[in-house]
């Protein structure tokens, strides 16, 4: 990972001070990318580092970063990173004197976090009652009121049951969100429309609860419809100074989940920035808040916000906020933790530039905008050679993506002295990273960055269903883009059949001179068989393509996992996914992975008597869409089902889903 430097700003670039003395040891109760990022910035601090990790985990990134590293037991995470007994006794074992816990906390661990300071270690984060107050979100709501802080209308109290929950909506008044009380990440969160969607949710959000946080106590309060979810950055030290960090736009999400962030905000005014910034301090300070955290915000179109929750940790899009402060959080949040003040004042805290995060996931966007998916990563290339890119990441070539965890791949950042220039180089950026052995979002977010409502800054939370009301379908190819993709396809068809007669940089037969100089062929691309003729001109290709003849020029590298293509001066990154001995290949072309299939004009003419393969008929059949665990069946042999009705649940990364029948029939 390389940080984003702000060389223009060097009072802000957090430059390690080493007679500034912290810890000698410190344990990182996490996995994954912010398990890594911490330990990068103890190294620059000379901290040493101690990992826990599951036993699945033996071989990842940050068991290997570390200086040491622990085994605290099993895949499942209350069994091992949320295992507060076995990290205790790590903890113990290993003589820390700091602990970094950048999980969700619940409530049993407040205990165990007041017994590490009565043994002398630090814990890095905020204080154990700031943690309770506002890691519980009825209580905090409380505070935030009290605090003069704008809150959302809803019922402050603990929901009891189903016929409750149906009770206080209806007085709320539809729709409204049904919320873990200890949530985040957005798990255990549910919208209602209507009282059946109340009593579904109620029983989704409380076992999802239960099973993320060890926690099923809910609340309910007012949807606010199509609203921007914006967050304030604070930073606060144990002598009473609280800074805010300027904004954070979170407002492309699925399933309430963040997707794309940015920083600055293109919707907030020098005002509303102060005022929300002015807010989220005075919470802060009302529970006497002390180390780096998040308020979050729900702003409408007339720029009224209202509060929706504080995270105590270090969110997963901090880096935007670091990439246009040049304050490197985690430094900070050890410093405060050791008990120095804040080295700045509110004045100092600068916006330079602008920063795009997007998140990589291993996920199918075409299955409600990203199911999560499984495997090892069998090929992992980062696009570092990018300007000014950053990627946080806690895997590598080789790695597994579980079921146990969130399917998060890396956080790509880009940074830029404009939005423009920013979201100019995340395309370069998504063009060049390099995926291969599971699915990944890398489509939907290429095409979120380039839609003209987002560059114009038109969001809201709702801008993926409003957007793709049918679901996610991928790029659209233009006539234009469409003849590039059938030149650059032909072209590497070309190419690979002129290298399939060399061997070592010489002819496979000597005697055998090939002076072929054209093909005709035949491109099958989506519901198209498209006629191309190519001839090769020294190290480029003339294609024709619908009566129209493109350049395509290229090193031809076909070793590389990456291709830069030339087409009449248009440059594009391409990536070729795989292929076969029939003709069929599988090309990432601007960020969409299109599948064709590429035939000699004789071989087109025959292989219509070649036989077609049958469909599978799966009517019958109720197939999980992702790999998960079944919790619940609620049927069984011999049962009649009707249309819409719930045959079990599957649990995948912490969400659960309803698999419902898709016709009437029998078990």
């Amino acid at each position: 990972s390389r940080l984003c430097l702000i060389t223009s700003h060097k009072l802000y670039s957090s430059v390690y001070d080493p007679n500034e003395k912290t810890f000698e040891k410190l344990l990182i109760a996490n996995r994954g990318e912010i398990a890594c990022r911490v330990i990068k910035t103890c190294k620059k601090m000379g901290i040493k580092t101690v990992a826990i990790h599951s036993d699945v985990d033996a071989n990842a990134v940050h068991v290997k970063m570390a200086d040491e590293a622990v085994c605290v037991g099993p895949a499942p995470t209350s069994k091992s990173y949320l295992n507060m007994d076995a990290i205790m006794e790590v903890i113990r074992k290993t003589r820390a004197q700091a602990v970094s816990l950048n999980v969700s906390i619940c409530c049993s661990f407040l205990s165990s976090l007041s017994l590490q300071a009565s043994e002398g270690v630090t814990f890095i984060g905020p204080d154990t009652h700031a943690i309770q107050a506002m890691g519980d979100k009825i209580e905090s709501k409380l505070l935030a009121k009290n605090a003069k802080v704008n809150t959302i209308p809803g019922f402050d109290g603990v929901v009891k049951d189903a016929d409750e929950a149906v009770r206080i909506a209806r007085e709320i008044g539809y729709p409204v969100m049904i919320k873990a009380s200890a949530g985040g990440g957005g798990k255990g969160m549910r919208i209602a429309w209507d009282d059946e969607e109340t009593r579904e949710g109620f029983r989704f959000s409380s076992q999802e609860a239960a099973s993320s946080f060890g926690d099923d106590r809910l609340l309910i309060e007012k949807f606010i419809d199509n609203p921007r979810h914006i967050e304030i950055q604070v930073l606060a030290d144990k002598h009473g100074n609280a800074l805010w960090l300027n904004e954070r736009e979170c407002s492309i999400q699925r399933r309430n989940q963040k997707v794309v962030e940015e920083a600055p905000s293109t919707f907030l005014d020098p005002e509303t920035r102060r005022a929300m910034g002015e807010q989220a301090v005075a919470l802060a300070k009302a529970v006497k808040y002390s180390s780096a955290g998040t308020v979050e915000f729900l702003v409408d179109s007339s720029k009224n916000f209202y509060f929706l929750e504080m995270n105590t940790r270090l969110q997963v899009e901090h880096p935007v906020t670091e990439c246009i402060t040049g304050l490197d959080l985690v430094q900070e949040m050890i410093r405060v933790a050791k008990g120095y003040p804040l080295r700045h004042k509110q004045a100092d805290i600068p916006i330079n530039g602008w920063a795009v995060e997007c998140r990589v996931y291993a996920e199918d966007p075409y299955k409600s905008f990203g199911l999560p998916s499984i495997g090892k990563l069998s090929q992992y290339q980062e696009p570092l050679h990018v300007p000014r890119v950053r990627v946080d990441s806690g895997i590598q070539q080789g790695s597994d993506i579980s079921i146990y965890y969130d399917p998060m791949i890396s956080k790509l950042i880009t940074y830029g002295s404009n939005r423009a220039e920013a979201l100019k180089r995340m395309e370069e950026a998504l063009d060049n990273y390099v995926i291969r052995g599971v699915a990944h979002n890398i489509s939907l977010l290429r095409e979120v960055i380039i839609h003209p409502r987002f560059v114009r800054g038109d969001i809201s939370t709702k801008f993926l269903p409003e957007v793709y009301p049918d679901g996610f379908k991928g790029h659209k190819l233009t006539d234009l883009e469409r003849r590039q993709l059938l030149a650059t396809a032909a072209s590497l068809y070309v190419a690979e059949q002129l290298r399939s007669q060399r061997f070592l940089g010489t002819p496979r037969i000597p005697i055998a001179k090939s002076k072929r100089r054209s093909w005709e062929l035949s491109v099958h691309l989506g519901d198209g068989i498209y006629p191309v003729a190519v001839s090769k001109d020294g190290s480029s290709f003339s294609v024709e393509v619908d009566g129209m003849k493109l350049n395509v020029t290229s090193e031809w590298n076909l070793a590389s996992p990456l291709l830069s293509v030339t087409i009449d001066g248009t440059q594009r990154t391409v990536q070729r996914i795989s292929r076969n001995a029939s003709g069929e290949t599988s090309i990432q072309f601007l960020g969409t992975v299109y599948k064709l299939q590429i035939l000699t004009k004789v071989a087109a003419e025959l292989s219509k008597y070649m036989p077609e393969k049958a469909a599978e008929d799966t009517s019958s059949i109720l197939r999980s869409p992702m790999p998960g665990t079944v919790v619940a069946v609620s049927v069984k042999p011999g049962d009649m089902v009707s249309e819409g009705q719930e045959i079990c649940v599957i649990e995948a990364m912490k969400m659960q889903n309803s698999m419902i029948a898709a016709k009437t029939g029998k078990v």
